[in-house]
């Protein structure tokens, strides 16, 4: 089977610009390929997950990944399925954020020996001459057929500015610069990213008279059309300090049964055969699977040691016994406790478990919430030192939430 063939049985493709050209060079030929990413955040996080697979597949099959980072964009943000404008990051900010991304991705993508490439469009979107660029390439835009994108058809209303316009022009440029630089005639993205990448495509054929082509892919939401990735915490993040891997874990465990087999063919590198038997499983037995996703995944990101230990702490935990040496945890300092006690919110805020007292409230009210296995009643409620005999409480949320607290000494 064929990388095309691959992608398109795992679901991961949604629009192409020439599906049978693209086929054939993915199938037959060895190309050189990009995907962009904008450094918003010092970390990647569930949402740019499929893209680094598609990479990682493309890779498999002897094609060469641009993993092009936004040094230069990222001073402007992509407008693309936000309401609002985003907030501006300094240049040492994305400098800093693009070297996380990095260090994540060389997890799933090989970039030694010129396997895959590492760019930045800083390099030549920051030293752009204004008027030279408007007269080389702003000139093949029509503003016209650029409000009429999706991507800024959804902010006309409330408001774009033309800091952002520009984002499709330079997208579109980078494409162009890594044909030039690398012969690279595919742009790979999500599908949120589809009118970005058709400006690419036509930008190449307009100033070089060549072929290019664009393809994208399927974004990661549930069977109910939602986007995945989100908790009460806030994003699932592939940066073990910002979400542990025993949270990442159990995010996977507990994914709805409805979309169990589509994050296994989306996220794992399982033969599509072993997620047939998957597939036709039924009520309980889909336990197994979303154990066999959870660890898969987890795998992927934390290694497979991480994902052993988070998978023997959920095994403990939801078995009945108590292991809680992989549990996430939090630190209180004695002076935390500095008036011999704390109120259960309060604690909760500090260990992420909620994002607001109002939250917590409501699942105390509720019956969410338990103490080293007795149910709290009353939203005063207080832990005292006491209640840190053996050094540390164990917070339960719900019925598959578990959090250790400890009290240092």
């Amino acid at each position: 089977m064929g990388v095309f063939d691959e992608l398109e049985a795992r679901g991961m493709i949604a629009q192409i610009t020439n599906e049978e050209k693209v086929k054939q060079l993915l199938n037959e030929d060895k190309i050189a390929f990009y995907i962009g990413f904008d450094p918003t955040a010092d970390s990647l996080h569930v949402g740019h997950f499929v893209q680094i697979m598609v990479m990682a597949h493309m890779q498999r099959a002897g094609h060469t990944p641009i993993a092009l980072f936004g040094g230069g964009t990222g001073m402007i943000g992509d407008p693309s399925g936000k309401s609002d404008m985003r907030r501006m990051l300094t240049k040492e900010d994305i400098d800093h954020n693009i070297a996380c991304f990095q260090k994540q991705m060389s997890r799933l993508i090989d970039f030694s020996e010129g396997k895959a490439i590492m760019a930045n469009n800083g390099d030549w979107l920051l030293n752009l001459n204004y008027i030279e660029f408007m007269r080389k390439v702003g000139v093949h835009f029509s503003v016209n057929r650029m409000l009429a994108a999706e991507c800024y058809k959804q902010r006309l209303e409330r408001g774009l500015s033309f800091f952002e316009l520009n984002y499709m022009i330079m997208q579109s440029y980078d494409f162009f610069e890594l044909n030039e630089r690398y012969n690279c005639i595919l742009q790979m993205g999500g599908d949120d990213q589809w009118s970005n990448i058709i400006g690419g495509v036509e930008l190449i054929r307009r100033m070089k008279s060549k072929e290019a082509y664009g393809m994208t892919f399927t974004l990661l939401t549930t069977s109910e059309g939602k986007k995945m990735g989100k908790t009460e915490k806030g994003a699932v993040w592939l940066d073990p300090e910002k979400t542990s891997p025993f949270d990442f874990y159990q995010y996977w465990r507990n994914v709805d049964d409805a979309d169990v087999v589509r994050c296994m063919k989306l996220l794992t590198f399982l033969p599509l055969s072993k997620i047939a038997e998957y597939e036709a499983m039924t009520g309980s037995e889909l336990n197994q699977a979303k154990e066999v996703l959870a660890f898969e995944v987890t795998k992927l990101i934390h290694g497979e040691e991480e994902a052993a230990k988070a998978q023997e702490a959920a095994r403990a935990l939801f078995g009945g016994g108590r292991n809680s040496d992989n549990m996430p945890s939090t630190e209180l300092s004695a002076s935390d406790l500095a008036d011999g006690s704390m109120g259960i919110l309060e604690v909760m805020i500090k260990a992420g478990l909620i994002p607001s007292k109002g939250e917590g409230r409501r699942l105390i009210q509720q019956g969410g919430v338990s103490v080293d296995d007795q149910k709290i009643t009353a939203v005063e409620h207080v832990l005292t030192a006491a209640d840190f005999e053996k050094g540390f409480v164990i917070i339960k949320k719900g019925k598959k939430v578990f959090h250790k607290v400890i009290l240092q000494k």
